[in-house]
């Protein structure tokens, strides 16, 4: 049976979390659309997250972020990834919070490091100490992803499609109505 969603499915979480693994799992299997918001910046920008960093700032990068997110939460119900820092802004968490379920993946510091100490593509972790970085980073914005509306533990060891299942149950159980049939 097809089932489509009533709201928007949106993942909060640090970088490595797995919010663009997992919700491209979910979003096939329910045959929803699937955007990552840093892909779509990226296609706008025909940059690098970053390049755009580099050239015009993090505050830059920032609005635009907002303004995708927007444009994005205005259309049909999709499953949503958005970057690390998005819903450390107010205005992001009212967006997504007017048209859909927030999720919260969250992990340790060990599982993200593992996931994201090989790839360069982090701005935000091209320091002399990219772990102690990433610490600070979750101590920062914790207790923030803790307003989402689902908080999902995420278990390192997990596979992408057993996340999903976990996740997609977990969701069920906090929105029975979020999905309906076709």
């Amino acid at each position: 049976m097809n089932h489509r969603l009533k709201r928007h499915i949106v993942l909060i979480g640090m970088m490595g979390a797995g919010k663009t693994a997992i919700g491209s799992e979910i979003a096939r299997r329910y045959g929803v659309r699937f955007t990552d918001i840093d892909a779509e910046i990226e296609a706008a920008a025909a940059m690098t997250i970053s390049e755009i960093f580099d050239r015009d700032g993090e505050e830059f990068f920032r609005r635009r972020e907002t303004q995708v997110l927007s444009r994005i939460l205005a259309g049909p119900p999709a499953i949503i990834s958005t970057g690390g820092g998005a819903w450390m802004r107010p205005q992001n968490r009212k967006l997504i919070a007017d048209s859909g379920l927030s999720v919260w993946l969250n992990c340790d510091l060990e599982t993200l490091w593992h996931r994201v100490r090989q790839r360069s593509t982090r701005p935000l972790l091209k320091t002399a100490d990219p772990k102690g970085t990433l610490a600070r980073l979750i101590e920062e914005r914790y207790p923030v992803y803790g307003l989402a509306d689902l908080i999902f533990h995420s278990q390192g060891g997990d596979s992408v499609e057993a996340s999903a299942t976990r996740l997609i149950a977990e969701i069920r159980a906090a929105d029975p109505d979020l999905l309906e049939p076709k």
